[in-house]
This record gives structure tokens, sequence and C-alpha cells, in this order.
């Protein structure tokens, strides 16, 4: 049969179309397939990126918490081991003390101010050579601990002797002995402090500004550490005398005069023209009717700001803190350790200052010249002389300074560490010259000396309604490069009278003689 051409070509168009739509078609579809599996490839890549990224914010979040914990295991053994160890709640301490002879505290020169001595029966007896004279420094080591027997606690337990030693002694079934605890109290100073405090209420603390060393702590009335353990309940029943009592660290007082150096630093930080001040004493001041007098009645008359601070002129002090701006004269005290912590391991009590922005007029008349709800400590005050005498550096006050084994091998030593700065240089030159005049004119004349140059306030504090007085002084001495700074406070005194200046000199005549 004969083929027709025309259908031929039609079929061979045909054809050609159909593989061409085929070939097409298949193209497509394989693209479309390499297009998902792309896809799909990415979404898997995604996936993993995303489990990866998860596991990594796992990773770094158990990482922090790791550092994290390492901090704070640094921290503890740094800053806060010791203070948990010494906790009265630590059963770690009774199980020391069945296997350990509890070491001595030892004071700046060696001499020792505690020990234990083991009776032929075995049994110990804590002894303290000097009694009463170290009773609120040193401590006691019965019905708990206080002092440097509280805060050497551990280390007084704990037995650095050669391991040989540690050994025989195990072996032959006896207690180790305890390693030292080296102070910085001094025992001529804190005998010249204790026996000028004489039978008088009060407290004398005194340190090394540029150290922070304490070198004496007294507080009166006391007890004889030697018979604690037989005494005790008599002693704590007695709440009006409250022996027990470290008034030089946790005794609160009403700061008298010496807080007008408060009151003027103040004033010249807002009165840049300070030295033009003048003012008029009569003898009292009186604003809105509320009076204020001088000290036993006295008529200063004409004053400049350095007479004012000289012969700590009531008047004249109401005159300026009336002046001052509330919220910055707050500032400014506790910026200088009011109503705050202060830089010490050993047990205090923080000082309080109420002025605020709403405080009455006569509130404010009495904050100014150290009265009304105004409450320190001699460590505060203190530590406010130790700084302007070291240029406006603070260091931390601490007592004690090194440890060492039985055989008095230094095991650790402590260095002096820096607080803070609480006064510029021009600050410390310009209260310098304030704390002079009250040695060379003013009410501290007695102590001028030709064996040291002194500086300071002195204070009368009225208290229980104007009844009571006591007195204060504040500041300290120097001869070269050799400084001490220190606090006296002495309750119940007569009116008028200045007993806290004999106290500091008969300290700084021992410390530079």
């Amino acid at each position: 049969m004969k083929k027709n051409p025309d259908n031929l070509m039609m079929n061979r168009e045909t054809i050609k179309n159909e593989n061409t739509m085929s070939d097409h078609f298949d193209y497509e579809s394989i693209n479309e397939n390499d297009n998902s599996n792309i896809k799909l490839k990415k979404k898997k890549k995604k996936k993993k990126n995303a489990s990866n990224l998860q596991i990594m914010n796992i990773t770094y979040f158990f990482l922090l918490i790791f550092l994290g914990m390492i901090g704070y295991y640094i921290h503890f053994q740094l800053m806060e081991s010791d203070e948990v160890i010494n906790n009265a709640y630590n059963k770690r301490e009774e199980i020391l003390s069945e296997s350990v002879i509890r070491g001595n505290i030892l004071a700046n020169d060696g001499t020792i101010l505690a020990q234990t001595i083991t009776n032929d029966d075995g049994t110990e007896t804590r002894t303290y050579p000097f009694g009463a004279l170290f009773a609120h420094s040193v401590g006691y080591s019965t019905h708990g601990q206080t002092g440097v027997e509280l805060l050497g606690n551990y280390k007084l337990l704990t037995s650095n002797a050669p391991v040989t030693d540690i050994i025989k002694e195990d072996l032959n079934g006896e207690k180790h002995v305890g390693d030292n605890v080296i102070t910085s109290l001094d025992v001529a100073l804190t005998k010249s402090a204790y026996d000028a405090l004489g039978n008088n209420t009060g407290a004398v603390i005194a340190i090394e500004p540029s150290t922070g060393k304490i070198l004496t702590m007294v507080s009166k009335p006391d007890f004889d550490p030697n018979v604690i353990v037989t005494d005790y309940n008599d002693i704590i029943a007695d709440d009006h005398n409250s022996n027990l009592l470290n008034r030089a660290t946790s005794g609160l007082y009403t700061p008298g005069s010496t807080f007008k150096l408060f009151t003027l630093y103040e004033y010249i930080r807002e009165h840049p023209d300070y030295e033009n001040y003048a003012y008029e004493c009569g003898g009292s001041i009186s604003i809105e009717d509320n009076t204020i007098k001088c000290a036993s009645g006295k008529v200063h008359g004409e004053e400049s700001i350095f007479d004012s601070f000289a012969y700590s002129c009531n008047s004249s002090f109401v005159n300026m803190g009336i002046s001052l701006d509330k919220v910055k004269y707050r500032d400014t005290c506790e910026k200088l350790l009011f109503n705050t912590d202060l830089p010490i391991n050993y047990p205090y009590k923080a000082s309080e200052f109420s002025l605020h922005s709403n405080s009455s007029t006569f509130e404010t008349m009495q904050t100014a010249i150290g009265q009304g709800k105004t409450l320190v400590t001699p460590l505060h005050l203190v530590l406010i002389a130790s700084s302007i005498a070291n240029n406006g550096v603070l260091y931390k006050p601490y007592v004690i300074t090194g440890i060492e084994n039985r055989y008095e091998t230094v095991m650790k030593t402590y260095s002096p560490e820096k607080v803070d700065t609480l006064f510029s240089p021009y600050d410390v030159e310009v209260l310098r010259k304030f704390l002079k005049c009250v040695i060379d004119y003013g009410t501290a004349q007695k102590l001028q000396s030709d064996l040291y140059d002194a500086y300071g306030k002195t204070g009368t504090a009225q208290i229980e309604d104007g009844t009571h007085t006591n007195s204060l002084f504040m500041g300290f001495a120097e001869k070269g490069d050799k400084k001490i700074a220190i606090c006296v406070v002495m309750e119940d005194m007569p009116d008028g009278s200045i007993p806290a200046v004999p106290v500091a000199k008969a300290v700084f005549d021992t410390y530079f003689s």
C-alpha cells in the first residue's frame, strides 16, 4: 500500500512533538526533584545548626554554673571560711578540740596573752597571764568565744607541726599542739591606756594609720577571763555594768563635739570661701523658739571658723549647721561611715545618723553639735582620725597579723589592706589645720609635747536629758613617719571637764617615748 507523504509528515511532527513534550516533562521533573533535595538538605542543615546551637547554649549554661561555683568557692575560702568555721553552731570546733591543744595568743613582741596549761590529770586550763588587761581584745574561749579567741579560733585548733610530730603523737595517743596566733596588740600601750582610764567606765582604741593594725583596745568595766568559767553567770546577770560589752567596738555613744568635725567638713564643701566665716558668740543661739547654749555658759565673742572649732563653740556650729543642705549633709556623713558596715572582721555596731530632708530645725541644730539622735562607736571615730592622719586613705583595721606553729615557724602573715580614700589630699590639708588649732590654743592644749605633734577634737556629750556627761577625744599624733590614731570615751564625767585628753596623752607619750 502506498503511504501518504502528508500523513507521514504529520506523524513525524506528532512524534517529534510528543518526544519534545516528553523530554520537557522529564527535565522539569528532574529540576523539581533537585530543588526538593536541595531544600531538604537545607532544612536538615538548619535543623542540625539549631540542634548544635541548643547544645552550645546548654554547654555554656553549665559552664557558667561551673565557673560560678569555682568563683564562689574561691570567694568562700578567701572571705567567709573563717567566719563559717568560727560560727558557734559549727560542730567542727568540738571535734578539733578533742584532738588539738589550743594554741597561744601572742602580743606584737611575742609576749603570751593566752595559753593552755595541761594539768597532771590531763585536763586543760585556758589561762590569761595579764588578767583583765586584755579581757576584751583577746577575749575568752569558754561559754563561746570573743575577741581574738573568736577570730583565730580555727587557727588555734589547727596544728601545722612537722608531719613526724603529728605521726608520733597519733601513735602515742597524744593531742597535737595548735598553732599560735600573733596579734598587733602592744602590751605597753595597753597597760598605759588601761591605767589612764582608771576605774572609770569607757573605752580606748588606738590603731596604726599606715597599716590599720589595732595597737590597743581597752574597755571598762572589765572582767578577769581566768575566772570566766566560774563567774560567767554572775557577770551576765549584772546588766548595769555590762562588763562583757566591748565598748570600744560596740558601745554606741552620743558623739558630742567630736561630731563638729563632720559638720565642719560639710560646711567647707558647701562654702569654698569658708575662711571668710565670722560669728559673734553671745553664749547661746535661738532659732524658732529653740535655744542652744555654749558649754558651761561661755561667751566666745567674735570668732573665725578656726576659733569656732578650737573653742568648740556650740552657737557658731549651730549657725553653720542650719545653713547646710540636709541631703548633702547626710550623704557626706554616710560616705564617712555612718549608717553603713565598717571594714572590720571584729564584732561591732554600726554608727547611726538620722537627719534627713524633712528633719525639724531643732533636730538640725542638735545634730550640728553632735547631740540629738546621732550615735557613734569609738571604733568609727578612730577610723576617721586614722584616715586623716594617713593622707585620706583608710586601711582595714585588723588585729591578727600572723600564724606560727609550735616551733615558731611562721605559717601565714596578713598584710595591710586598703579600703577607701575618705578624704582628698586638699581636704586632709585643710582638716589638719583645724585639728591642730584644738591642740595649739583650743580645748586640748594638754596634748602639746616635744615628743610628737598632736591633732584632734574633744567632745562633751550631754546624755539622759542632760543629767550625765560623757567625755570624748578623737585624733592622732605623729613624729616623722611614725603615727598613731586614737579615740577615748569616758562615761559620766563632771560637766565641762575633758578627762579623755589626759588618757590620750598617756598613750601618745608611751608610743613615742
